[in-house]
């Protein structure tokens, strides 16, 4: 093992720094050991059934906004098993893969509904800003519970975005909070938010943001040939990464007896330069994107009577992409895509055995779920010959979950059929793809050797597969309706503990731990078709296996009265290989951008209204091609982030007035990403931003 790993296992293990990527923010801790004291041993059994069956990372509250993050892919960066593929600048593109099964397996669900694109089956993390998001929970295998949409079921990982719901101080009616934000990269963004209390059941929340950049920045850019000579040693500034974007959102919350609702509409719109890989002593671009994503969706959820629940929900999207490459010498392009979707989805569940059920017991809880999808999804463009194609997909899944004692179960089975549909068929694509229906069925479990301790021991399998895109099938003289689906098998063995000690110094500890081996089969890969430059033809080629651990920690500490220290992280270790071909250099190789080490780390000191806070993100070596060789050989890279903040209240109330009612406050912070100004590339070719900062103002009415 090589001097920076051990450093790295030294950090995390002996300082207990990680193993829980959302660490309790010191109020949830406080309110957690307050409960401790007041609730009695039945309800502390009732409490630990609620620990998922299946394993989530969450970062929200103090933890979340402490970090030095300008969108959700930047926070995601510090879940375990994650990889980043950032293409630079604040508007470049930013995608997530979990465990390396690839970014398309990855549903990314805002506000409990899957934010679709079937066109490329990728989502754009970079354009969801955190402004207005109260947390986020990223899920291996699916969520942990079984009333919830079919869709839910349908992907090898999960990430939930979840926004700010509103929320009163008793008295109040309104809420106010206005932000700005301005940083290097010329970064202007300010933002308002603004909540209205309609009635006592009927909440109204509206958001608005505008982001600017220019995109430029010094990087040095140097490359060492396998031989140990220099090739090239330069300083440059990035170019034609400029981005202006704006959002906005409108929602309405309402509250029922035993039910709730919501009906949100969103709207994005923004036009970036695509700064482009720097090959061929090409340092500067002239490419650029215009995209507008506009939705409506809404969620009803109700018991009906006793032990039925049910759950509705709807969604309508129309998305719009243009891309423009004005560069003649390569080859003139004018491309644009207009999809839509429409999505409506049925849940049901019956809690048979339980307290809530139909039939009472004090030591058996068992439910059943039952969940019918239904999305069509559209998609229409200006090239030439495109076959407009059309796509109707059902969803069913059925789903139980048995909690005895000990033991946590939950099983599922989703089926999935798909129609699809051109209107327009040209001699190279004459009919569309048709697809066999497919059910694919996930087990998880939990088990707790001791109830009195937070000890839980948990495995799952899961099998699963992603659809071939439009672009996969369809897109012009590159489609392939032949192509197959993805699949992906899951297999997973872990361990979590938890241990608070009220009035300690050491307030809690949570470790946990997870090996896992996943199969991609059928994988779809763009290769080469004839002599031409560009053309290329999408196939099924690929096998992957994965194997890796994924360890969290995390622990809070009470210096003293009024001073309370979190500290928490997670380390990933993975081998993932590709055996596609055993005649090729690839065989065997780890795959492209998956280092076999990579770790993070966040740390928490707060005192009163001062917060302080630490971030420290490591990729290890890893290569750019399946091909392990010295000439595509990466080396690590790693960032310190650092941040001081303080919120302050506008108007002194005494301890008890505050308890009462809310004041208005100010809140300040300093942020400086990449302390130490390390020049990294995470995509060959694409250099990242060396040291920078950013400032925030933010009053809250």
């Amino acid at each position: 093992m090589k001097l920076h790993q051990l450093l790295i296992f030294a950090f995390l293990f002996g300082t207990t720094m990680t193993a829980h990527a959302a660490p309790p923010t010191p109020d949830e801790m406080l309110d957690s050991i307050a409960r401790q004291f007041t609730i009695d041993e039945v309800e502390v059994t009732a409490r630990r059934r609620e620990e998922p069956v299946i394993p989530v990372q969450k970062l929200s509250g103090a933890q979340l906004q402490g970090l030095s993050t300008q969108s959700v892919a930047d926070a995601a960066r510090y879940f375990s098993g994650v990889q980043i593929k950032d293409y630079g600048g604040v508007g470049g593109l930013k995608t997530i893969d979990v465990r390396s099964m690839g970014t398309n397996h990855l549903g990314v669900f805002y506000d409990g509904i899957e934010i679709g694109n079937a066109q490329n089956g990728t989502v754009d993390l970079g354009k969801f800003s955190m402004d207005n998001i109260e947390e986020l929970a990223l899920y291996n295998g699916q969520k942990s519970e079984i009333f919830q949409p079919a869709k839910d079921y349908g992907s090898a990982g999960t990430l939930y975005i979840k926004t700010r719901r509103p929320k009163f101080a008793d008295g109040k009616t309104f809420n106010l909070q206005v932000t700005m934000k301005a940083g290097t990269f010329g970064l202007a963004n300010p933002s308002i938010l603004y909540e209205q209390k309609l009635t006592d059941n009927i909440h109204l929340s509206a958001s608005a943001e505008y982001t600017y950049a220019h995109g430029r920045y010094h990087f040095r850019y140097r490359r060492v040939l396998p031989s140990g000579a220099v090739a090239w040693d330069t300083t440059a500034v990035r170019q034609n990464g400029d981005v202006q974007a704006w959002r906005s959102e409108v929602g309405l919350f309402g509250y029922l007896p035993e039910g709730k609702w919501h009906v949100k509409g969103y709207y994005y719109q923004s036009e970036k330069g695509i700064p482009g890989a720097i090959v061929n002593n090409v340092w500067t671009n002239s490419q650029r994107q215009w995209d507008r994503n506009a939705f409506v969706q809404g969620n009803f959820t109700k018991r009906v009577t006793k032990g039925y629940d049910f759950q509705f929900n709807a969604k309508y999207t129309n998305d719009y992409m243009r891309y423009l490459n004005p560069d003649t010498t390569l080859m003139y392009i004018d491309n644009s895509f207009t999809q839509q979707e429409i999505y409506l989805s049925m849940a049901h569940r019956l809690a048979v055995v339980g307290v809530k059920g139909l039939v009472p017991h004090n030591d058996v809880n068992w439910d059943i779920s039952l969940s019918a999808d239904w999305q069509w999804n559209y998609l229409k463009s200006n090239l030439a010959n495109f076959v407009y194609p059309e796509r109707n997909t059902v969803l069913a899944a059925a789903a139980t979950q048995l909690l005895w004692k000990y033991l946590k179960a939950q099983a599922s089975v989703l089926g999935t059929f798909i129609f699809d549909k051109i209107h327009h068929p040209t001699q190279a694509t004459p009919t569309a793809y048709k697809q066999r229906p497919q059910f694919t069925p996930a087990v998880f479990l939990s088990y707790q050797p001791l109830l009195r301790e937070e000890l839980f021991l948990r495995a799952y399998y899961k099998h699963i597969f992603r659809m071939p895109t439009f672009n996969d099938l369809y897109y012009t003289d590159v489609g392939n309706i032949s192509l197959q689906p993805e699949y992906t098998t899951q297999y997973d063995g872990g361990v979590q503990y938890d241990k608070q000690w009220p009035g300690g110094v050491c307030r809690a500890v949570s470790v946990k731990a997870d090996g896992y081996f996943n199969q991609v089969r059928n994988k779809i890969v763009a290769i080469p078709k004839g002599n031409g430059q560009y053309r290329w033809q999408m196939m099924n080629l690929g096998y992957v296996e994965i194997r890796g651990c994924d360890v969290n920690a995390s622990t809070t500490l009470d210096l003293t009265h009024d001073v309370l220290l979190t500290i928490g992280g997670a380390y990933t270790y993975q081998k993932a290989q590709d055996f596609t071909n055993p005649k090729e250099i690839t065989y065997g190789g780890q795959i492209a951008y998956i280092p076999w080490h990579s770790a993070s780390a966040t740390a928490n000191l707060l005192w009163r209204g001062l917060s302080v806070n630490y971030a420290f993100i490591y990729v290890g070596e890893r290569y750019h091609n399946s091909a392990n060789i010295p000439a595509n050989h990466e080396q690590p890279w790693y960032t310190h982030d650092v941040s001081i903040s303080y919120d302050m209240p506008l108007i002194r109330k005494s301890k008890v007035e505050s308890q009462k009612s809310a004041c208005p406050r100010m809140y300040f912070a300093i942020e400086i990403n990449n302390l130490l100004n390390q020049q990294y590339d995470v995509i060959l070719n694409y250099p990242m931003p060396g040291i920078n900062g950013k400032g925030i103002i933010r009053l809250t009415i």
